[in-house]
């Protein structure tokens, strides 16, 4: 069957795991109004991290089309995109896309060091110099240990959702 596009496997991921602290870090932290530098630690916990390839992209659109239709902005904690989209394009993304009722807000790593740091970078289609986020969750609590992780083994993926809803709503209680 032609898909239509190449399945791509990833190598194996160096990622924080469940019962490890993930890495802070400061970036740009986007809503459908401004952005401004600020910590993941300074976000309200449990948080919901999601990284995701570069805004506009099809599993952008359809993580966070799916997120949104699940209430992921309506849990008890925060729910924040990771792309190495720069903040303009963020912006875009949260207007074109209908997020700007949502509690969803949007970090900005253009030069993909956070993805580095939790070993979810990607070089994007063998082309040197150009990284991007390979599709990931990450449920942490108000010290960043993970609570649930999943990282894609293969692009294209999309996370169990259903794994993740529960995640969230267990780090809520």
């Amino acid at each position: 069957m032609d898909l239509g596009f190449d399945v791509v496997e990833f190598p194996p991921s160096s990622h924080p795991a469940e019962g490890e602290r993930a890495p802070d870090f400061t970036r740009p932290l986007v809503t459908d109004e401004y952005w401004e530098d600020t910590a993941l630690s300074g976000l309200s916990p449990p948080i919901c991290l999601v990284a995701h390839p570069m805004d506009g992209s099809f599993p952008a659109t359809y993580i966070w089309s799916e997120l949104r239709d699940r209430g992921f902005d309506a849990f008890d904690g925060t729910t924040v995109g990771l792309s190495i989209s720069t903040p303009y394009a963020r912006k875009r993304f949260i207007e074109a896309e209908g997020l700007a009722e949502t509690g969803f807000r949007f970090f900005a790593d253009p030069g993909a060091g956070v993805a580095r740091e939790y070993g979810i970078a990607h070089d994007l289609d063998g082309m040197a110099g150009v990284t991007e986020h390979r599709p990931a969750t990450f449920v942490l609590d108000g010290d960043l240990t993970v609570r649930h992780a999943w990282v894609a083994g293969e692009w294209p993926a999309f996370p169990d959702y259903d794994a993740l809803e529960a995640a969230v709503e267990a780090a809520s209680a």
